[in-house]
């Protein structure tokens, strides 16, 4: 996963826990706009959520924020 989109999830992420509290969940779309202009990049966030790590639609942001800090 490209640099640009592993901040970018950490910036949402961040956020939703800081407004939301740690058992917030959320799903890749949470990254994008609702008129997404970079096609491209909303893919390769699906194919990681989706394809790769097969996680449900719904996950705690505090994982997902863990899994990207880890590298996964």
């Amino acid at each position: 996963m490209r640099k640009a989109l592993r901040e970018k999830i950490m910036t949402v992420c961040d956020k939703k826990i800081a407004s939301k509290g740690n058992e917030v969940g959320l799903s890749f779309y949470a990254f994008f706009a609702n008129k997404n202009d970079t096609p491209e990049l909303l893919m390769e966030a699906a194919t990681w959520w989706i394809q790769t790590h097969q996680l449900d639609h719904f996950v705690k942001a505090h994982i997902i924020k863990k899994m990207i800090e880890d590298g996964v």
